[in-house]
């Protein structure tokens, strides 16, 4: 599956106060390195100094997609993206509790939840069928937890661009359709 747009400068913004509210303080060049590069609306034959300017925090331009990203500042959005969707549906789930003060290293982590190292505010782990435990975190194959966020392929990407929608049956492609 693939995102019908693309990530928007208000999601990334959103993104950029997680991180400047959890890692600020105490660890700034982490706020500092998912910053996107803006410089590059600068062409030598142009005037783009308002979109330098304005492009990523002006409301005109909030449904516009985020430009300046590099692969790893958008692998690094996508970490945070799983984390944060999966966060939400174990609160939705009455498993874990909402933790609007996290800082530092105390944010939730899928891998680590994964790894039993999360020490957040679990309010209802899920009762264990097997006898020797009472309780269990949940894990992948209970379904309630989303797959990691992932960039496309190259494949993928190219599959995605040819827009073979309606033109299949059985995932078999029978005609080019635009």
């Amino acid at each position: 599956y693939m995102d019908e747009t693309e990530i928007s400068n208000v999601h990334w913004r959103e993104y950029l106060y997680w991180l400047s509210r959890v890692f600020g303080t105490d660890y700034p060049e982490v706020y500092k390195k998912a910053l996107p590069d803006t410089l590059v609306w600068r062409d030598r034959l142009a005037y783009n100094e308002p979109y330098v300017e304005l492009y990523l925090r002006h409301p005109a331009y909030q449904n516009y997609p985020v430009v300046g990203v590099n692969w790893l500042q958008a692998s690094d959005f996508c970490a945070w993206r799983t984390d944060r969707v999966n966060e939400r549906i174990l609160i939705r789930e009455s498993v874990l509790r909402e933790n609007p003060a996290q800082v530092n290293e105390d944010n939730f982590n899928t891998d680590a939840y994964f790894a039993g190292q999360y020490e957040g505010l679990v309010r209802n782990p899920l009762n264990d069928f097997n006898p020797n435990n009472d309780t269990r975190k949940v894990r992948m194959e209970d379904g309630i937890l989303l797959p990691r966020y992932r960039l496309p392929t190259e494949a993928e990407w190219e599959y995605a661009a040819l827009g073979l929608i309606g033109g299949t049956v059985f995932e078999n492609v029978n005609e080019r359709k635009i």
